[in-house]
């Protein structure tokens, strides 16, 4: 089954299997299905044509993948076009939402795309003695 260019897996049940789809969760994934009066416990594989088709146009009705996406990145960038605070924390890459971060901010990414790398904190400036 493949849906909005997602391949479905097989394997898993129906409402898990929809949450490969970018944009659909767990509980979004539940609602459709139950709208649709298919049991969320079914395999993709358990299915007929006739539902797979009305799950298909239920799951396309909603924004999801690349137009979600997108949706996403222009929100950014109207917030740091604005020159919003929460623009400017997303330019750097530090946490937006009021989180503290004198220190557990360590391993957050230090811009878009970062490696995760482990900032470096203070030391006490002795050099370290080897020990014989």
């Amino acid at each position: 089954m493949r849906i909005a260019g997602i391949t479905i897996p097989d394997n898993k049940r129906l409402e898990y299997g929809l949450t490969a789809v970018y944009g659909i969760g767990l509980s979004r994934a539940q609602q459709i299905l139950t709208k649709l009066g298919i049991d969320t416990a079914s395999k993709p594989t358990d299915i007929k044509s006739d539902k797979e088709a009305e799950v298909r146009t239920a799951v396309e009705a909603i924004t999801i993948e690349g137009d979600l996406k997108r949706e996403k990145a222009s929100n950014i960038k109207r917030l740091k076009d604005i020159g919003s605070r929460r623009g400017d924390r997303h330019s750097r890459g530090m946490k937006l939402r009021g989180q503290t971060t004198k220190t557990n901010n360590r391993t957050a990414p230090s811009g878009i795309h970062a490696m995760h790398k482990a900032r470096k904190t203070m030391t006490s400036g002795k050099t370290k003695v080897e020990k014989k």
